[in-house]
């Protein structure tokens, strides 16, 4: 079938090309307000979006002839899933593509928690010497707890256990460790008690809830150490800030969050013992390649199938 195709979100030059060649149309069109995304919608028979498109159903209704909607990348909290399939729109996504480069920045991320890297930058910019004030940790030997243990959960394990960390994982769909040589599977109130560092790789479920609450931090070590480079909502985010304040939990590390852009002003992030990145894990020149490769793909082998 003849498809004409709307990039609503940055991606890579190669990845258009690579569909316009294959004799598709297609149009990129970023930034679109949501009222000129209602409007453009309509004449396209599949949309690419990455995270910055939201795909709610009053767009879906919109979209008279969408028959498609790629998401390049891996979480789908940003298109209403279910209401777009109940109008026989397929959905996809890319959820091997960045998992390499999500787990390199968790690694970062705890790296950094251990030894006060970022905190230390922001100190010395501003005028301070802390050298005995940031005492830090070493990795080697301390046990990582990975909520989570998917394609990133896993990449994370393999790389923390060739840094000789001790990794045990809960996961509520696996009981058996993908990874038996690396990773030990344990309960999650295991989990949370006898880790030194908690990183998490799950998706946001609204009907669950954020699963790192006040009664979670409870059960920690209070040398405990928190990485989300999963979905923002899965760490209560009003909970994490008593806890960092208290010292109930000693620092944590946050890429994603319940809003984004999140309020500065807010409580959590008065903390000083916070360490943020804005949402950029899939940011590499390698995987947002792969990420439109093979959203680019997705596309032009639905367009051959029908």
């Amino acid at each position: 079938m003849e498809l004409r195709v709307l990039v609503s979100d940055p991606l890579a030059d190669d990845s258009v090309a690579a569909m316009r060649q294959a004799g598709l149309t297609v149009d990129v069109k970023t930034n679109l307000s949501p009222d000129e995304l209602a409007k453009e919608i309509a004449d396209y028979d599949a949309i690419v979006i990455r995270s910055a498109t939201k795909l709610r159903a009053p767009i879906i209704d919109s979209a008279s002839n969408l028959r498609l909607i790629v998401r390049a990348g891996v979480g789908m909290d940003n298109i209403d899933v279910e209401y777009a399939r109940s109008k026989y729109i397929e959905v996809r996504n890319t959820p091997a593509a960045s998992s390499s480069s999500v787990a390199e920045l968790a690694l970062g991320h705890l790296l950094s928690l251990a030894r006060y890297i970022g905190r230390g930058t922001v100190s010395l910019k501003n005028g301070n010497w802390e050298k005995k004030t940031l005492k830090g940790v070493e990795i080697e030997g301390k046990t990582l707890g990975i909520i989570g243990i998917g394609r990133i959960g896993q990449s994370l394990a393999k790389k923390a256990k060739a840094l000789d960390m001790e990794v045990v994982a809960f996961d509520k769909f696996i009981n058996e460790s993908p990874l038996p040589e690396a990773v030990t599977m344990v309960s999650f109130d295991r989990l949370l008690k006898e880790s030194d560092f908690i990183s998490l790789h799950i998706p946001f479920d609204p009907q669950e809830g954020a699963v790192l609450g006040r009664d979670e931090f409870a059960l920690m070590k209070n040398s405990v150490r928190i990485i989300n480079c999963a979905r923002g909502g899965v760490i209560d985010e009003v909970a994490l800030a008593d806890a960092l304040a208290s010292g109930q939990v000693a620092c944590a590390a946050l890429d994603v969050f319940a809003t984004e852009p999140p309020d500065v002003n807010d409580a959590l992030f008065s903390q000083p013992n916070l360490s943020l990145t804005p949402h950029i894990g899939a940011a590499t020149v390698e995987a947002q390649g792969r990420v439109g490769k093979e959203a680019a793909e997705i596309v032009i082998k639905f367009a051959r199938s029908n």
